[in-house]
């Protein structure tokens, strides 16, 4: 819930959430982001160094993982490793509604 509570609420009193797309390296810095401005790009660094240090530990375990969910009730955050960095998809539950399950 810390992610949520850091983005506050906007203007009109509604809370905005992020959607968007970022890659990060495999030391965790952001290389590219659709993330919109108004969210911090520190929360986008802390959450991108995050991602890549759940995939590297999942490497020195030597366990086959790939992708992260990370699904809040109105929030979720899908990570797919890339070749020691990744991918990061920010989705508020209306687009996720939009969408449809995932499989």
């Amino acid at each position: 819930m810390g992610l949520i509570n850091k983005i506050g609420p906007g203007r009109s009193g509604m809370q905005r959430l992020p959607s968007g797309a970022f890659t990060v390296d495999s030391q965790g810095n952001v290389v590219s982001s659709t993330v919109p401005q108004w969210v911090p790009e520190g929360l986008v660094a802390q959450i991108g160094q995050q991602i890549v240090a759940i995939f590297k530990g999942a490497e020195a375990a030597r366990l086959p993982f790939r992708e992260l969910r990370v699904q809040y009730e109105a929030f979720r955050i899908t990570a797919r490793e890339m070749r020691g960095g990744a991918i990061v998809f920010l989705s508020p539950k209306a687009a996720m509604d939009a969408i449809g399950p995932v499989s």
